[in-house]
């Protein structure tokens, strides 16, 4: 059979796909509804192998890239899970010091897609820390399925004290100016709102199809947000008209883009869900979003 393109799967898949990764469906219950779409010589096998993360061939950034000084690291979270493991990255030629990024993980953990995004921030000029929440459970397991059931295991405010102490580790980092943004997806989406709303110091928040804060917690937001969505992700869409007429009420700086044709996670290399086109524009974006900010 030949290789097999994401032009090929019916966006039915891809909405299963989102329900698996979203705790919506187990692995046996997402295997029985791919068996629907294993016609024409699709196999279920062949599809889930489609589907699955690759972790071996999508990295952006080696691990051991010269340009970078980038290593794990632990620091305190009082509030949340004790100690924490980080991947901290630099540049390794700096010029005085440099802003800060948080790069905040899915449902899943610090899994290598996100440590390639730490890797890439650093690229740009920036200290970045891109934390693990699983932590206090062992940290990454290897596997994203491991990794969703043990972060199902953490409640997820605990979580967010550990980014926001992350924050305050690189504030005082010697090598960080003390200028601080955040950008995460899908569950790092709803910590970098929430961050925006529990940190009156964070200088930039960059949502990837995240959920939103409450009204009541917009209120609060001092930081300017670009907030990115794909346009299929409807599962996550639907909290915007309310969070942007928050973001109004309250004269929030904001900017948001809406990338059309694409589906939750079209920033994450690893799955076909992924679209180079719309992931190198969000990540411009992003990238000169926080060096106007973050200055």
């Amino acid at each position: 059979m030949k290789n097999l393109k994401k032009e090929d799967i019916n966006q039915e898949v891809f909405d299963l796909y989102d329900d698996y990764a979203h705790n919506k469906l187990n692995r046996r219950q997402f295997v029985e509804k791919l068996s629907l779409y294993a016609i024409g010589g699709l196999t279920v096998g062949s599809l889930l192998s489609f589907m699955s993360p690759d972790y071996i061939t999508t990295l952006l950034v080696s691990k051991d890239d010269p340009r970078l000084d980038s290593g794990y690291i632990q620091y305190d979270s009082p509030k949340g899970g004790g100690s924490i493991k980080a991947l901290l990255s630099t540049p390794k030629e700096m010029s005085g010091k440099l802003p800060g990024v948080i790069v905040v993980h899915e449902n899943r953990g610090l899994n290598p897609y996100i440590e390639d995004v730490g890797r890439q921030t650093a690229l740009e000029s920036f200290i970045s820390i891109a934390p693990d929440a699983l932590s206090p459970l062992g940290g990454y397991p290897g596997n994203d399925d491991a990794g969703r059931e043990l972060q199902k295991q953490r409640d997820r405010n605990d979580m967010l004290e550990d980014f926001i102490a992350a924050f305050e580790y690189l504030k005082n980092h010697k090598d960080c100016n003390g200028n601080i943004g955040v950008v995460g997806f899908c569950f790092g989406g709803w910590i970098s709102n929430m961050m925006a709303v529990r940190v009156p110091e964070l200088k930039a928040a960059v949502p990837f199809y995240g959920g939103q804060p409450t009204s009541e917690e917009t209120a609060k937001i001092k930081a300017p947000l670009l907030i990115q969505y794909a346009e299929l992700d409807t599962r996550v869409n639907d909290g915007w008209p309310d969070y942007e007429k928050a973001l109004k009420l309250n004269n929030v700086d904001y900017t948001v883009h809406f990338y059309e044709g694409v589906n939750h996670g079209f920033h994450n290399t690893t799955t076909p869900r992924y679209d180079e086109a719309a992931a190198e524009l969000a990540w411009q974006r992003t990238v000169a979003f926080f060096k106007e900010r973050l200055v």
